[in-house]
């Protein structure tokens, strides 16, 4: 109380009975001195101490509060918060702007270009980008394996680009190295080695893209079992993403970073709709495009989502099983008729 004489250090109220003194570091994670430390606290009154302790509203480095987007602008104003809170909103619009205004190359990324393992071949990619030659190097079926793969930025499509050409001139100086043939046959020679440089790097995107859609589809009943245990325990939609793309990262190692880019795209101005939009569209599973329709349907009109998720996890995995025991069953008759076949041979007679 005498580290804030005036009253509540947000709207100023003084009457006692309705403060709250606050702890900034939760009472249970603080240190015997953290518990003590003035500075470790804040007095607010009773109802934003609450909304402080469920993680609804927070404070900026100028000390401005910041109201979840869990709070609605009627909720918000029924609180008493609309007229000095800092919306999610405006720190969200000023973020685009930022991101917007920034330059997109600096010299320290260039820097660390040159440094990195692979900045000599991003940056023979980037003298290729612009041109005619990217233009057929690069069509859109190989845009949207980068995308698949996790690659589609500047960086990845630089590297990509430098390492199509590179192949194809390695693979065609040791072709015509160890062939001897002449004519027309040395024309099919070039041609060859020049289609099998230009293609190796677009059967391994593919192969790891393939990859990636496994993991993906592997994933998500665990991404939906977590994403109802952090309902379960009282997180609100955005904190639960929030979580599954810092905390649950590592058991999630594709759909926690896709939620993880996910985040930062909202935190920069996106909608939520916007920055899940690639989640829901670019891995082209049906499961997951619902999972992501039934987050932005909480996300926009609150309301219970565990038992959904529960019949969705239901479903998913009974789905799973039937897939299961219909590849069994297919397996089953083909080593039926090989079987029948084997034993056959065996005992035909001579």
């Amino acid at each position: 109380m005498r580290e804030f004489a005036r009253g509540c250090a947000v709207c100023g109220v003084d009457v006692p009975e309705a403060l709250r003194a606050s702890h900034i570091v939760p009472w249970c994670s603080s240190t015997n001195a953290e518990r003590l430390d003035p500075k470790n606290g804040l007095l607010m009154s009773a109802n934003l101490d609450a909304l402080f302790d469920r993680y609804l509203i927070t404070f900026d480095n100028q000390g401005r509060l910041i109201a979840s987007p869990a709070l609605s602008e009627q909720q918000r104003a029924l609180l008493g918060l609309g007229s000095w809170v800092r919306s999610h909103r405006e720190d969200r619009s000023e973020a685009t702007l930022k991101t917007a205004l920034r330059p997109r190359e600096s010299d320290d990324t260039a820097a660390d270009a040159r440094k990195d393992s692979l900045g000599w071949l991003e940056q023979f990619g980037r003298g290729l980008s612009g041109g005619r030659l990217e233009a057929a190097l690069l069509a859109g079926e190989d845009r949207l394996l980068l995308d698949l793969a996790g690659w589609n930025t500047r960086r990845g499509t630089a590297i990509y680009l430098g390492l199509r050409l590179l192949l194809a001139v390695l693979v065609l100086g040791i072709a015509l190295t160890l062939s001897d043939a002449t004519g027309l046959s040395r024309i099919m020679v070039v041609i060859g080695a020049l289609a099998a440089g230009l293609l190796l790097p677009k059967f391994a995107l593919s192969a790891w893209v393939k990859r990636r859609r496994r993991a993906v589809n592997n994933e998500l009943p665990l991404l939906i079992d977590l994403l109802r245990l952090l309902q379960g325990v009282g997180y609100s939609m955005d904190q639960s993403l929030q979580t599954l793309g810092d905390k649950l990262r590592d058991a999630l190692p594709v759909l926690g970073g896709e939620i993880q880019e996910a985040n930062v795209s909202y935190t920069h101005g996106r909608t939520r709709a916007q920055s899940l939009r690639r989640l829901s569209d670019v891995y082209g599973d049906d499961d997951l495009s619902s999972l992501v329709q039934l987050i932005l349907q909480v996300h926009a009109h609150g309301g219970a989502v565990q038992e959904p998720l529960r019949q969705f996890s239901v479903r998913l995995r009974e789905q799973r099983r039937n897939a299961l025991k219909e590849k069994v069953g297919k397996l089953s008759v083909k080593m039926t008729v090989v079987m029948m076949l084997t034993v056959g041979e065996v005992v035909r007679p001579d």
